[in-house]
């Protein structure tokens, strides 16, 4: 059983009034590279993954989410500190990423989107090729002759 703490039902009261955080929600996220991929995730606890969505448009990468809270006829509320709220996050790719076959998975409340890298943009040898052999120097009998008159 919890205190009652009356400041905290004043915070809660103030924050509702002067949040400005009211439009669309940042979700905390990760980046990384692994070999010729980028894996990006994000955190969305409470998210029904119906309503997650990952699109492309050029290099913008968008994610859009929807936490949607149950209602229920003649329930009454002890507490409540979960909010429902749209999620947003956009990333701008650059080039070098391979867009059509970007993929993304949701599992356990964790958003997995796979980034692969381009064939043009990953390093690769470039191959050094000899044209004809080098010219060789070769003495001519009139030439031999005059070194040994010089000599």
């Amino acid at each position: 059983m919890a205190t009652y703490d009356p400041f905290r039902d004043l915070e809660r009261l103030a924050s509702g009034l002067f949040d400005a955080r009211r439009g669309p929600r940042t979700m905390p996220m990760d980046l990384y590279r692994d070999g010729d991929t980028y894996v990006l995730t994000a955190d969305m606890p409470g998210i029904d993954p119906g309503s997650v969505d990952v699109d492309v448009d050029g290099q913008l990468l968008t994610i859009r989410a929807e936490r949607t809270l149950p209602e229920g006829e003649g329930v009454k509320w002890i507490t409540r500190e979960r909010e429902a709220a749209s999620f947003l996050r956009q990333l701008n790719l650059g080039q070098g990423i391979d867009t059509d076959r970007i993929s993304a998975n949701y599992a356990n409340g964790v958003l997995s989107v796979t980034i692969p890298v381009s064939e043009k943009a990953k390093p690769r040898k470039i191959a050094v090729s000899t044209e004809a052999p080098a010219p060789v120097l070769e003495a001519h009998e009139s030439d031999k002759k005059k070194v040994d008159a010089a000599s």
